[in-house]
């Protein structure tokens, strides 16, 4: 495996003045390896987990409720530093005051957040603060038009779609535009498809083994087996989702598992307009549908570049991002950066300019694993260049 050799400049991490602020800006820190550069984009006071990067190149980011009552749930990054967004209404929403301010309208637990072709912003929202038991009303999908940085659509998700030990977690969005594919990491895992224009939603393959944890998969770090303080592993469903460029595919994979799975993304379609739900949706149906495409290992996030159509994937227990080949069905993983500074890589995102960016939400060091962690956790954002589709062996063709 190709390591990175460690910068020698340490960033140093200033203080703010003012209402605790969610990150500091950080000066570019890159090190080397073949044809791979990492670069530290951003510091955040906080845990991250998702990243987005609109068409013309904003860069969007988000805290979830995990282990504290995080000040910002959304954030555009400006000068390195995340600002509120759409604004600080919509992130007003706090455990200590949830019986004052409205779920509905508030972003509550925050997990993920896509731009989309369209020039929207999608918003995840777990609603589950904590991954404990999901706040009444509070699981939606939000759409933010980047023009105006308006919100423009709000799809609530009700208890037949979002069960109360759900955590909804990852989402694409279709190239037209018309169908969200979402992932349920929570203790029954499930693919949720969203038809953007009419709103309904459908949970399928819930509690089915492609979207369950994979009992024979203990995740570990430093080579040994992580848990929480009361002896519990990680037990995460469904987490990593990726779409084919072309719209045809859906991938997905549980972290605590080692499987990557795909099915025709037309074979979720159809039903919104359907009075009565299709044979062909049925979960029954849709599990002899799914293949096995490979074993990618413990992996948290997942994406399909644009530029070259390759898989990246994220490896917690490696500190690496790793590559997958899909043209080749034969092609296994090949790792594209190992650094010890990865500190659980979560999620991708793809720049206008083909940079790939990925945060480290540092969930070994949480207080969920380590009894004497910080209630806020600093994390980090990171980007590369991936070089070459045939650095690694791949015969995908670029984008055109």
């Amino acid at each position: 495996m190709m390591r990175v050799i460690r910068a020698r400049t340490a960033l140093a991490a200033l203080l703010l003045a003012g209402a605790a602020p969610l990150g500091l800006p950080a000066r570019a820190e890159t090190s080397a390896t073949g044809q791979v550069q990492l670069t530290k984009v951003a510091t955040f006071e906080h845990q991250v987990t998702g990243v987005t990067v609109s068409r013309d190149g904003r860069i969007f980011v988000n805290f979830p409720r995990w282990s504290e009552d995080a000040p910002v749930s959304v954030a555009e990054l400006k000068n390195g530093k995340p600002v509120p967004y759409p604004d600080e209404a919509w992130n007003a929403w706090r455990n200590a005051k949830a019986d004052e301010i409205s779920p509905k309208d508030h972003f509550v637990c925050v997990q993920s957040v896509v731009a989309d072709g369209q020039d929207r912003l999608w918003v995840v929202d777990a609603a589950a603060p904590a991954m404990a038991n999901v706040i009444k009303d509070g699981p939606k999908l939000v759409g933010i038009d980047l023009k105006t940085n308006r919100v423009v659509r709000t799809i609530p998700f009700d208890t037949s779609t979002v069960l109360q030990a759900s955590y909804l977690n990852d989402v694409r969005i279709a190239p037209d535009g018309k169908t969200a594919y979402l992932t349920d990491s929570g203790a029954e895992g499930a693919l949720i498809v969203v038809d953007i224009d009419s709103g309904k939603a459908k949970r399928v393959l819930s509690g089915d083994p492609s979207t369950m944890p994979d009992k024979s998969v203990t995740v570990t770090y430093d080579g040994k087996p992580l848990r929480r303080p009361d002896g519990r592993g990680v037990t995460f469903s469904a987490d990593g989702i990726a779409l084919s460029r072309d719209g045809g595919t859906l991938y997905w994979q549980a972290i605590k598992g080692k499987t990557l799975y795909s099915l025709p993304t037309d074979a979720l379609t159809g039903w919104a307009t359907a009075s009565l739900v299709p044979e062909t949706l049925t979960d029954r149906n849709l599990s002899g549908k799914i293949k096995v495409v490979g074993e990618n290992g413990v992996a948290d996030g997942l994406l399909i570049a644009r530029r070259d159509g390759r898989m990246y994937v994220t490896s917690p227990q490696d500190d690496a991002v790793k590559v997958r080949d899909l043209a080749n069905g034969q092609a296994g993983l090949t790792t594209l950066v190992q650094d010890s500074r990865l500190r659980w890589p979560d999620t991708f995102s793809e720049g206008p300019d083909g940079t790939i960016y990925v945060t480290t939400s540092h969930i070994q060091d949480s207080a969920d694993y380590k009894r004497d962690a910080p209630t806020s956790l600093p994390t980090e954002l990171w980007s590369f260049r991936p070089g070459t589709p045939e650095a690694t062996g791949s015969t995908a063709p670029p984008a055109r």
